[in-house]
């Protein structure tokens, strides 16, 4: 039976969406290309009328999770005064709820450390969209030249996802949340010196 393009087009997203949360829940290399057919609703023969290569596939899911997380960061500072924009994304990322579901997180935290180890090419793709992702933080610090606010942005994600890391390390239980806690004060803290007038010394 022949499918016209649209219906190709379609089951392609479909286990490009599939594939993202359940690479982001078992790791890159936690589970393999049938059981991601089967999750997409399809059989492991028809992988390849819609990849060259399993390295393609998670490049992709990669993909459309960061695109995902940055566009629902735009959506928030979207409804925030410039001066509440990157608290907004910082507290909506340092939470319980993105602790406890990374099938549905950023994926950075659930795959950067595999990501880091696979070839030049998806290396490659990660940190184009992780240079994304700077920008976007970058964009909501106010009052200083751009690239003091990249620098700030790069050590603002640093400390997010190392937060998250840590806190799914430790479970979900005090410990972790006192994790949270200190990452967001940690982030937030930073930003707030970051932004005060330098005091003048006092001359006797």
């Amino acid at each position: 039976m022949r499918y016209s393009k649209e219906h190709k087009q379609e089951t392609h997203a479909r286990i490009v969406r599939k594939a993202s949360v359940r690479l982001r829940e078992k790791g890159a290399h936690g589970i393999g290309v049938a059981d991601l057919m089967k999750d997409a609703g399809l059989t492991h023969g028809g992988f390849y009328a819609h990849f060259d290569s399993r390295e393609a596939l998670v490049i992709e899911a990669f993909n459309h999770a960061m695109d995902r997380g940055t566009e629902r960061w735009r959506k928030v500072v979207a409804e925030m005064p410039p001066e509440r924009r990157l608290a907004a994304i910082v507290d909506g990322y340092l939470t319980q709820v993105h602790r406890d579901d990374p099938g549905h997180g950023c994926a950075i935290p659930a795959l950067g450390a595999e990501i880091a180890r696979e070839s030049p090419k998806t290396r490659k793709a990660f940190a184009l969209k992780l240079e994304q992702m700077i920008d976007m933080i970058a964009d909501q610090i106010l009052d200083v030249p751009r690239k003091t606010a990249r620098k700030q942005a790069m050590a603002t994600l640093a400390t997010m996802m190392g937060t998250i890391v840590m806190a799914r390390i430790a479970g979900n239980g005090e410990l972790s949340d006192e994790v949270l806690a200190a990452g967001r004060e940690a982030v937030l803290g930073r930003a707030a010196a970051a932004k005060a007038p330098a005091k003048k010394a006092k001359v006797n």
